[in-house]
């Protein structure tokens, strides 16, 4: 069941970890000012959905319309970045007054969350792709 290639494994290891992250914000979340419970919750799922994301997309390795290779250090950024934009764009109205007092290690734009997305998601496909492969394969270890 969580052998490698393994399409189980992948969507475990990353949405583990992708919770561990989010715990990690839900715990430093007052430290910057955020007292909110509903957005440092909501903090805890949002990379935990990241990581169920990252994982299910490992099974794609080929874009056939581009024509060109989608490994997971592309994958996983990727999406890292697509859900971080999402989310600036969203809640630009509570990350800027948030960001703006410089308590984030002196950034003061939201745009930062985009790059951090971008770090997170390498981390989550490195690792599902580690711990899970990546590929087809994955997908065809089921119906074995």
């Amino acid at each position: 069941m969580f052998s490698k290639p393994s399409l189980l494994t992948r969507i475990t290891v990353a949405k583990f970890a992708g919770f561990i992250l989010g715990m990690i914000g839900f715990f430093a979340a007052p430290a910057f000012g955020i007292v909110d419970m509903k957005l440092r919750v909501g903090i805890l799922f949002w990379y935990t959905a990241i990581g169920a994301f990252i994982g299910m997309a490992g099974v794609f390795t080929w874009h056939p319309i581009l024509k060109m290779k989608m490994p997971w250090w592309f994958m996983g950024p990727l999406i890292g970045v697509w859900m971080n934009l999402l989310l600036v764009l969203f809640a630009w109205d509570v990350l800027e007054p948030l960001m703006a007092g410089g308590d984030f290690w002196g950034m003061t734009s939201p745009w930062w969350g985009v790059v951090e997305g971008a770090i997170v998601g390498l981390f989550l496909g490195g690792l599902a792709t580690l711990f899970g492969g990546e590929g087809p394969e994955t997908v065809r270890a089921i119906e074995q």
